[in-house]
């Protein structure tokens, strides 16, 4: 199904935009296609998000590969720290990797 990132457009600080563009800016540069859902533009997007997570305060980004969720933006760093975002992103390790 592939990697999805829920995310908003609505930006309340910079350092929001920057996490966002972290994430987007790994996948581009790694030519691994995602989808982007911004809970800003429908109030069903981000009940849906926090439904999945089942956390009532859940805030984007928040990551998915199909149906199962790979983290927040707290876990995707940690993952680029110890070299181990492939993992994160639930990526088959048998895939090219560029």
């Amino acid at each position: 199904m592939g990697v999805t990132i829920y995310y908003t457009t609505i930006i309340a600080s910079t350092k929001i935009d920057k996490i966002q563009n972290q994430i987007f800016n790994l996948l581009e540069g790694n030519h691994i296609p995602f989808k982007l859902v911004d809970v800003s533009t429908d109030k069903a997007f981000m009940e849906n998000l926090r439904q999945k997570l089942g956390d009532p305060n859940a805030l984007p980004p928040q990551i998915f590969n199909g149906d199962q969720y790979c983290g927040d933006f707290d876990a995707f760093f940690n993952a680029v720290e110890n070299g181990s975002w492939r993992a994160f992103f639930k990526l088959d390790p048998t895939q090219n990797q560029k």
